[in-house]
């Protein structure tokens, strides 16, 4: 029997599948340093952002023939090595899309209209203070007009940009590999009426000088960061920064330089680089909209992981009988 170790979990409905078509699922936690004693009895692993899965781990289980990560960034896992070592790799590009796109329009407007902070006073000064929290929160603004930045414009920048023109946003978009995107439009139940939106891609500098709020999506290869101390300076004067893409891919130095100097007015993370410990300057910044990595978990988007998870697992194991 074919068995597989979900080690940071999967959902149901994928375990399901995966089950129905014979498998072993198992789902317990396997600690890090536990793993190059266990893992060679499975035939299969299952990882989101917690578990490593490198070079040494890869080289203790001779008989692993996949590696499958439940979500986009697969940072955690030395895929060169391992399809030198011809084991399939799998991710979920498309399932939680939507989801992260939609949490940067909830740091958006959080940013925007100040909610952050609000919710941070509300409950210690909103009965004595109402009228100066009111006043405090009253400079906000509307995001219908301002230009978003996008760096990084695959299938969660797109999505961004969805949105972004839903909302009567500018787009200015940035990325290396891709020229330009069509962007579909349309709501439930009126697909009839769609409208498709070709966005062209330009250079980063255009993207920096442009935005009003820049958001990222785009891996960390472990190297310099993409937005550093140079990139914030061409940025302009109280724009806002939101990444929910990998932590190190900003400058927290940098950053939290910028806000204290005014030179941007916020920034919205999901994503840290000292995860699972975030740095204490950046968790207590007043101008900082804060979610603990969060991005891909909605409900639906774990469903819809799943069952991508297990579709690909199936079909590989499907194929290699044939």
């Amino acid at each position: 029997m074919i068995k597989i170790l979900a080690n940071d979990g999967i959902h149901p409905e994928g375990k399901k599948l995966l089950e129905a078509a014979g498998f072993q699922v198992d789902v317990q936690k396997i600690a890090q340093e536990e793993l190059m004693a266990k893992l060679p009895a499975y035939d299969a692993i299952i990882v989101r952002s917690a578990t490593r899965v490198r070079q040494d781990l890869i080289d203790a289980c001779p008989g692993l023939k996949i590696i499958a990560r439940g979500g986009v960034g697969l940072d955690n896992i030395d895929l060169d090595y391992a399809e030198q070592k011809g084991i399939a790799v799998f991710n979920t590009p498309a399932a939680s899309s939507r989801a992260v796109a939609e949490l940067v329009f909830a740091h958006a407007f959080s940013l925007a209209r100040m909610l952050h902070q609000s919710n941070r006073d509300m409950p210690i000064k909103g009965a004595t203070e109402f009228k100066t929290l009111k006043n405090n929160f009253s400079k906000g603004f509307q995001l219908s007009g301002k230009t978003l930045g996008i760096i990084g414009f695959g299938r969660i920048g797109q999505e961004v940009a969805k949105i972004g023109i839903g909302m009567g946003m500018r787009i200015v978009a940035t990325d290396p590999y891709i020229k330009e995107a069509k962007i579909s439009l349309g709501a439930l139940g009126y697909e009839d009426n769609r409208i498709t939106v070709t966005i062209h891609t330009s250079g980063m500098d255009e993207v920096l000088q442009n935005a009003d709020i820049l958001t990222l999506h785009v891996p960390f290869l472990g190297k310099k960061p993409i937005i550093g101390a140079e990139e914030l300076d061409k940025m302009k004067n109280g724009a806002m920064l939101i990444n929910t893409s990998r932590g190190g891919v900003v400058d927290e130095t940098a950053l939290i330089l910028a806000l204290d100097s005014g030179k941007l007015a916020g920034a919205g993370l999901d994503v840290f680089k000292n995860e699972p410990t975030p740095d204490t300057s950046i968790l207590q910044h007043s101008n900082i909209s804060l979610s603990p990595h969060s991005g891909a978990e909605t409900q639906e988007a774990q469903v819809n992981i799943g069952i991508e998870l297990a579709e690909q697992i199936i079909a590989f194991f499907a194929s290699e009988k044939h």
